[in-house]
């Protein structure tokens, strides 16, 4: 399949006719060396050493293994090779479904076959005592999936975790493992197929918000799952207890949907329980995967969309950093049990949170100094227009960078992205050259605006935001 690959794009200068031998000098880079580089480097620096590989080098070139005409080979990584594999595989299961692609694994070396002996006992009925089935309200919880079980003991096994005595009833972490292969695939599928226009980073986006525990503990909190599950440990339950209280704080905010970005982290075992009652719904319909998507497709509404998707706000602060060219820094500290972490931009705090998880900590920080900055720019753009009011009835106008980020809060874009396009001059006098684009709701990307060589950073982008609010007065007018 390698020789299939298309790795790199056509170029004209990089084309050779039939016979010629390509030369590819150019582009080799200093921090790559190919394999015959590096044994050729290896016999170089050890000439006294004698290497095994080499004893056989003569003898494999002499017998035609190894072909002396390195041009015939490419470097292409392990990951573009199972990149390839699996995007193969994707195919075949959109063209062709399940079976297709099945037949292209088997063909390829996949082991995807089964014992039917493995399948009957996975299918064969649970021995659940009689004590156990009478102490599950099998009406409450089987009314909460709308489905009913033909082995209860499935559902049984589906809710008892660990810590629960033994009974004669296994946990559920077989059952969560199966759940959340199915999951992942039946919510895959439905991203896929529904929103054939998106780009992958997307869809990776939505299905990491959709398919993860924090997501799935709060589907097992709002159908009253949790209620249902069989423990043994006074840790969990109030671990569970003080969850439920979150769960509900939330739901009282208007239009409020996480999507795994709550403030309050979920006990695994929520959301595990989610994963083992889809692994026994798996089982009970005779490994159905509709049965599966009939249950926890209206179990999962709201399901997250592209314009419902949350951006975590480490990330989301990581990027607005990043197109206005400031510095971003993190400080982390713990006393005791509680860990803080301090949000710095350009050497000023401007967000702190505490939390006994760090990553919470960082998460609740992000999103403090995301509120501030908003403020901050809300109140600045609010002066500005104030400002430029009078300049207007003194007949004078000033265009900056802070005039364009008013523009594009005001119309829900992005912050204007700005890059650095050359950095000169002697330590006394440097000169800063910056460009500018924003993406526009409307018309996409405007064209980079480059501005005036200036003594400063924000001089210079002051210079470049002026030839951007230049353009998108034309677009606007």
């Amino acid at each position: 399949l390698q020789s299939y690959i298309q790795a790199d794009r056509f170029a004209p200068s990089r084309w050779a006719a039939p016979g010629v031998l390509p030369v590819f000098d150019e582009d080799t880079k200093e921090a790559e060396t190919s394999l015959f580089d590096q044994e050729k480097t290896k016999s170089e620096t050890f000439p006294g050493i004698d290497h095994p590989d080499d004893r056989y080098e003569d003898d494999a070139m002499e017998d035609g293994e190894l072909e002396s005409d390195l041009s015939s080979y490419r470097v292409l990584s392990s990951k573009t090779l199972a990149d390839v594999v699996e995007a193969l595989i994707g195919t075949y299961y959109v063209e062709g479904g399940k079976n297709a692609a099945n037949h292209l694994m088997k063909w390829s070396g996949i082991h995807v076959d089964f014992d039917p002996e493995e399948i009957e006992f996975s299918t064969r009925p649970s021995n659940v005592p009689d004590n156990v089935l009478r102490s599950v309200n099998f009406d409450a919880l089987e009314g909460a999936l709308n489905i009913n079980f033909r082995d209860r003991g499935l559902l049984i096994e589906a809710i008892t975790h660990a810590s629960r005595p033994s009974s004669g009833v296994s946990c559920y972490q077989r059952l969560e493992f199966v759940g959340d292969a199915v999951l992942d695939h039946l919510i895959t599928r439905h991203l896929f197929f529904t929103y054939t226009d998106l780009p992958p980073g997307r869809l990776t986006d939505l299905r990491a918000a959709a398919v993860n525990n924090e997501n799935f503990a709060r589907v097992a909190v709002n159908h009253k799952l949790h209620v249902h599950l069989r423990h043994g440990s006074s840790a969990l339950e109030k671990q569970i207890r003080d969850f439920v209280k979150e769960v509900q704080i939330e739901s009282l905010k208007p239009g409020f949907n996480s999507f795994g970005l709550g403030d309050c982290k979920a006990p695994k075992v929520l959301g595990d329980i989610v994963e083992s009652i889809a692994g026994a719904i798996f089982l009970d319909s005779g490994r159905d995967t509709q049965a599966v998507w009939k249950v926890f497709q209206p179990l999962m509404h709201p399901m997250v969309t592209p314009d419902t998707l949350p951006m975590h706000p480490v990330r989301e602060l990581q990027e607005r950093c990043q197109q206005q060219a400031e510095g971003l820094e993190y400080k982390a500290t713990r006393i005791g049990n509680l860990a803080t972490v301090e949000v710095y931009i350009e050497g000023v705090q401007v967000g702190t949170a505490q939390n006994p998880q760090k990553k919470m900590a960082q998460k609740l920080a992000a999103r403090n100094a995301l509120a501030a900055l908003k403020e901050k720019e809300t109140a600045e753009a609010k002066e500005r227009e104030d400002e430029d009011g009078k300049k207007k009835k003194n007949g004078t106008q000033t265009f900056t960078r802070q005039t364009l980020n008013d523009i594009c809060l005001r119309r829900n874009w992005p912050m204007p992205l700005y890059r650095c396009v050359n950095e000169g001059g002697p330590a006394h006098a440097k000169r800063f050259t910056f460009a500018v684009r924003v993406n526009t709701s409307d018309k996409g990307w405007t064209d980079e605006c480059v501005g005036e060589p200036m003594p400063s950073v924000k001089k210079a982008k002051d210079s470049a935001a002026v030839l951007l609010l230049e353009l998108l007065n034309k677009w606007y007018a």
